[in-house]
């Protein structure tokens, strides 16, 4: 059986997020014996430029017929996409007739302008999630997530997270060993889990501003101790009630949140590449509780850390 994946392009979209899924279910219809066709789509049809100067070729999508999966891109041409009627009824169309609906990166918003994400879950780039959130409020964006599968639709993040979300969809389709063996011909792993983050808290926290880059460094070296707002101060020469206020109109968040966000990631590490047992790396890394551990995991990776090591203990490719 051939299953047909749409492709939808416009002017200035990313030329690797449409490359980068292409060639995972090029590679996994080979592998499969059940090839995918990939067609690209646009408006008119004919050259559309990417952002990068090079331009493909496409099928105008009012005589393309059917598909089985939609694949919206990003790119810095998302924003005036929005605003084209044809492409959005095309969208909500093809979303009650195809089995799959799925962006990369901002094509997240080209989603959203139809309706077709609302009050479901969903990601894009981190640098796009706070403007997605404020322009759709009624959408619940994973900031961090490297994609999401809510019902019928997924969404990714940037250009790699593209490649993590197609070799998913290939191992729906066609099984994991498909999946394994064509992220293997791609030389990148398989998989990420979904939930995975898509940049490191400590760098995340850094670049907002240079302040508190010291002792965000030493919260990240000495996380089972008891880091209290009073520690804290005390590190940073500051009074506590001035630190608390100072540190959280510089980073963004409370500390309590930070060291939260600095711990899980420690956390998620041990998880995924040692064979520590649970409670070993909730000690070492400030939780204590194993418990306590496991519900701050739901909350950030909406998975707990037994899940999360099951979903990393795959071979690279």
């Amino acid at each position: 059986m051939t299953r047909r994946i749409g492709i939808l392009l416009y002017p200035d979209f990313q030329l690797l997020d449409a490359a980068g899924v292409t060639a995972a279910f090029e590679i996994a219809g080979v592998f499969g014996g059940a090839p995918y066709e990939m067609t690209p789509l646009s408006r008119h049809g004919g050259l559309v430029r990417s952002s990068s100067g090079i331009a493909l070729d496409t099928v105008a999508f009012g005589t393309a017929g059917s598909f089985d999966t939609i694949i919206v891109v990003g790119g810095h041409g998302h924003k005036q996409a929005m605003d084209c009627p044809e492409l959005q009824a095309f969208i909500r169309y093809q979303a009650t007739i195809a089995r799959r609906i799925c962006s990369v990166c901002t094509g997240a918003f080209l989603l959203a302008a139809t309706g077709v994400l609302n009050r479901r879950r969903v990601t894009t780039h981190w640098q796009q999630a706070t403007a997605l959130k404020a322009q759709f409020p009624e959408l619940r964006v994973s900031a961090d997530a490297i994609y999401v599968h809510d019902g019928p639709v997924w969404t990714s993040a940037g250009i790699s997270a593209g490649i993590d979300m197609a070799l998913a969809l290939v191992t729906e389709d066609l099984g994991s060993d498909i999946g394994q063996r064509t992220a293997q011909q791609m030389v990148v792993f398989y998989h990420r889990p979904g939930g995975q983050s898509q940049f490191s808290a400590l760098l995340e926290m850094e670049s907002t501003q240079e302040r508190f880059a010291g002792l965000l460094g030493w919260i990240r070296s000495n996380l089972k101790q008891p880091l209290t707002v009073d520690v804290l101060a005390s590190q940073a020469g500051m009074s506590p009630r001035n630190f608390s206020r100072s540190f959280r109109a510089a980073v963004g968040m409370s500390p309590a949140r930070a060291v939260e966000k600095l711990r899980l990631e420690a956390a998620r590490e041990r998880v995924e590449r040692s064979t520590l047992p649970i409670e070993t790396i909730a000690v070492m890394t400030g939780f204590h509780d194993p418990e306590r551990m496991r519900r701050a995991f739901l909350r950030e990776f909406h998975q707990p850390p037994q899940a999360v090591r099951r979903n990393a203990n795959v071979s690279p490719g």
